[in-house]
């Protein structure tokens, strides 16, 4: 096995086949939920909302999902969510198999399913970095794709073999025989406990900074619109197969068939080679280059009248689109902290899905009115944008960003009577900066801002002394005394760059001063005790500011 391959360590050798296992059942399931619906009733749109069921919750939970996964042992959420996901399957199993199955209860099942999986999904992602060196993670990542496609060419197949063979229940009881493969796995990984002595956030906090975290963070909203530009223009193709094959290739179920295989075939290749070629060229070139693919396939199958070259078409599109996905899932994980990671690939995950679902309807409606031909190539057009923004507005290559934390910061001695939850806090430093520096400390104070305001900061102004220039004031508020501790927590050794250049522009002697001052309510009664407290974190290392 090569050096380079994630799959020589046991862990994520084990977890990985276990998840493609999973992944090929979880399919197997789908393909007979849809055709036990179509035994169970005659109308399209109860058919069409199996697929709903499944991915609705994708949509709904995943923010939720990936908080719960930065807040919670991702290990035992993943244990939580397969034996759920497994407890639903067999009850699906039983009532399907003694007859009680209706079409609202598989509606029912099928969303709880895909519910577990939406919580399975992001905890899943943000713990590779957890089994593989930082340096094998593209490769990783690339190895998760390229199962997770495996699985969705090679799951309906089989599952339509089952199906045809033996029936629904037999494809439900098959997804039941996956999971324990899974969970045994599961349990006998026992990951490092983090070291971190800070309480985990409250969900509805963890959300809020999570949100917080990817919005305040440029490369990360521009990797996530990217990957939903390509998701919208791209889908149109399995949304829209089935009626090309009707009508463009006077095909039939066996063209249709072929033509899903040589989509999926495509969309293996791109996640298997996107490590490669990530190693060896920037992030902007390989995703422009898989739009272009994209373009190309879109543009092929729209116009081809011949199977064959529909094939080759839909080879392109699928690894473009896959390509571009893998890629960009590799950039979400270099470019977002431990703490924070789930959080931002359930947001990724979220925009690549909505993506899918808004493609399919857009684009699916577009062609009621103008054909499906015309439908993609106005896809392959609209897709044409990400390759002007790989221009004008170039993907940053992150793989040497070190988002370690810092660890260069200390609780101060708060003195009596603040607690974890006593707040709002009010944090001002001042800076002396020689008058010839103010237009280089200005651009640094604005990397700064967003440092601050990223990392959970409220109400952050620089002010300027009026009758000392040199003086300048940075404040900011944060709402507890534990948010404080954990907002300076947050800094990473990328940060440490900022923090070291807004230093040396200081002048004075020592370093920036820093006060800390807690807002009290006159109305209310302040406590009497003067005990000195605790810190809540403990650190060796002094602070910066």
């Amino acid at each position: 096995m090569s050096a380079r391959s994630p799959l020589r360590f046991p862990t994520f050798r084990s977890l990985w086949f276990a998840n493609l296992v999973t992944g090929i059942g979880y399919m197997i399931q789908s393909v007979g939920a849809s055709w036990l619906m179509l035994e169970l009733t005659s109308s399209p749109s109860m058919v069409a909302l199996v697929q709903t069921s499944i991915t609705l919750p994708i949509m709904l939970f995943s923010v939720l999902a990936g908080a719960t996964a930065d807040s919670w042992d991702r290990r035992r959420l993943m244990l939580w969510s397969q034996t759920f996901m497994m407890a639903v399957s067999i009850g699906l199993a039983v009532l399907t198999h003694i007859n009680l199955a209706s079409p609202y209860m598989l509606l029912a099942f099928t969303f709880l399913i895909g519910c577990g999986n939406a919580f399975n999904a992001p905890a899943w992602q943000a713990s590779v970095g957890d089994m593989v060196p930082k340096a094998l993670l593209p490769d990783a990542v690339a190895l998760n794709s390229a199962a997770f496609n495996t699985a969705r060419s090679a799951g309906p197949a089989l599952g339509g073999a089952i199906v045809a063979a033996a029936g629904a229940t037999t494809a439900f009881m098959v997804n039941c025989a996956t999971y324990p493969l899974l969970i045994i796995t599961l349990l006998r990984w026992h990951p490092k406990p983090d070291p971190s002595a800070l309480p985990a956030e409250r969900i509805a906090g963890a959300i809020a900074s999570g949100v917080r975290y990817v919005f305040m963070s440029p490369d990360l909203l521009k990797t996530i619109a990217r990957a939903m530009l390509i998701s919208v223009c791209v889908s149109s193709i399995p949304s829209l197969l089935p009626i090309i094959v009707r009508d463009g290739l006077n095909g039939a179920a066996t063209t249709y068939g072929l033509l899903l295989a040589a989509f999926g075939a495509g969309a293996v290749t791109g996640a298997l080679v996107s490590a490669p070629l990530r190693s060896r060229y920037s992030v902007n070139r390989i995703i422009s280059a898989a739009i272009g693919l994209g373009v190309l396939g879109l543009t092929l199958t729209a116009l081809s009248t011949s199977p064959a070259l529909t094939v080759l078409a839909l080879i392109i599109a699928g690894g473009g689109w896959i390509l571009a996905l893998s890629t960009l899932n590799v950039t979400m994980q270099l470019a977002t902290p431990r703490w924070v990671l789930a959080r931002a690939l359930s947001l990724y995950q979220m925009a690549a899905f909505g993506g899918i679902a808004v493609g399919s309807s857009v684009f699916g409606a577009i062609s009621s009115l103008i054909g499906v031909s015309s439908a993609m190539i106005a896809a392959a057009m609209l897709l044409s944008i990400g390759l002007a923004a790989g221009f004008l507005d170039p993907l940053p290559d992150l793989d040497g960003l070190d988002l370690d934390p810092l660890r260069k910061w200390q609780e101060p001695e708060a003195g009596p009577l603040i607690e974890a939850n006593s707040g709002p806090i009010s944090i001002t430093i001042h800076y002396e900066i020689d008058t010839v520096e103010a237009a280089a400390f200005i651009a640094l104070m604005r990397e700064r801002r967003r440092i601050r305001r990223r990392d959970g900061a409220r109400n952050w102004v620089l002010l300027r002394d009026v009758s000392q220039p040199n003086l300048w004031i940075e404040r900011y508020q944060v709402a507890t005394w534990l948010e404080y501790v954990r907002h300076n927590q947050r800094r990473t050794q990328a940060d440490a760059v900022n923090i070291a250049a807004i230093t040396a522009l200081h002048t004075a002697p020592g370093p920036p001063k820093i006060y800390r001052r807690i807002q009290v309510d006159p109305h209310s009664r302040q406590p009497d005790s003067a005990e000195q407290r605790e810190p809540l974190f403990q650190q060796v290392i002094p602070g910066a500011p």
